[in-house]
């Protein structure tokens, strides 16, 4: 078979020959449909990611959608040493296979999946977010953003406030489900007087930047709450604008905010099963949209750096 595979941290995968993948007990041997390049792909692909082992040459891709032996699309997830998604084949765990519903498009699920599940763990399971709360998202203007306030909306939240860097995109978040919009471009005061001004009294924080905006926002939060023992449950997903932040100590004790951290590892392996389930699930009546790009596989070399609009996810196809 043909997959991509990267030899060296840092650069971008080639297209090469390998032998079929063998299925262990319990997996099943899937004929690859569409696999997403998303940010964690990269991330373990350079060896930066936290579950990176260091192996090498490795097969990028975290998740697609592939075909089954009897002929089912199914969606799947999670990999295996060096067996990623971007190849012809793959083995998976039979537990991991979740058949679409009829009528899905497999190239718009690998590109939204990755994304909204990043999204529906960090509301559902790690924020516990109720119907009638009110939820900031940070770094709303990326893919998994755009799904945060989508998401956020569909679970019944009062008010969703979007913030993030690009204007374009920013513009476009009220007709899915945002109230209001806060640009994370604008210089620190004027950021944190918007923050102030548009969340002070939210109930769940989605982050997807960290970094120095998280410190603003974060800042912003804890001074303007009416009433400061009111919790606020903060979900960090990501750090687009840095590894690290500046954590006053006098922040813990003036107000009941609560950090926590949603990703793999926070969450057990029999709930993100199930997770995955419960998403696929509602896919056909959430209305949830990914912008989408796509790309044969056997271009992945190059169009692995290809630059792409903001929120777009790239979709390699066997």
């Amino acid at each position: 078979m043909h997959a991509a595979v990267v030899h060296a941290y840092g650069e971008a995968p080639r297209y090469e020959s390998l032998p079929d993948p063998e299925a262990a007990p319990g997996e099943v041997i899937v004929d690859v449909v569409a696999a997403g390049l998303h940010p964690l792909v990269r991330s373990v692909a350079s060896g930066r990611h936290y579950t990176s082992d260091g192996a090498l040459p490795l097969v990028p891709g975290f998740d697609g959608v592939g075909r089954t032996p009897d002929g089912t699309l199914a969606y799947f997830a999670g990999r295996s040493g060096g067996n990623g998604s971007m190849a012809e084949r793959v083995a998976v765990p039979e537990r991991a296979l979740v058949p679409l519903p009829d009528g899905l498009d497999p190239v718009a699920v690998a590109a939204l999946m990755n994304p909204a599940m990043s999204a529906w763990l960090a509301l559902r399971d790690r924020a516990g977010l109720r119907a009638g709360e009110s939820v900031l998202v940070l770094g709303a203007t990326g893919s998994a953003g755009r799904m945060a306030v989508q998401l956020a909306r569909h679970l019944g939240a009062a008010e969703v406030v979007a913030a993030g860097r690009d204007a374009d995109a920013l513009g476009r978040l009220t007709a899915i489900g945002a109230d209001r919009t806060v640009s994370l471009s604008a210089p620190d005061d004027d950021l944190t007087a918007a923050v102030a001004k548009a969340a002070a009294d939210v109930d769940v924080v989605v982050d997807y930047v960290w970094g120095r905006p998280a410190e603003l926002a974060l800042a912003a939060l804890t001074s303007a709450r009416r009433d400061s023992a009111h919790p606020l449950r903060w979900v960090h997903v990501g750090a687009t604008a840095g590894p690290t932040i500046t954590l006053p100590a006098a922040t813990l004790r003036k107000t009941a905010v609560e950090f926590r951290g949603s990703g793999l590892g926070s969450v057990a392996p029999d709930r993100m099963d199930a997770a995955l389930r419960e998403l696929v699930a509602l896919l056909p009546s959430a209305g949830l949209h990914a912008a989408t790009a796509t790309a044969p596989l056997s271009d992945v070399q190059r169009a692995w750096d290809a630059e792409l609009p903001s929120g777009t996810r790239l979709v390699l196809l066997p």
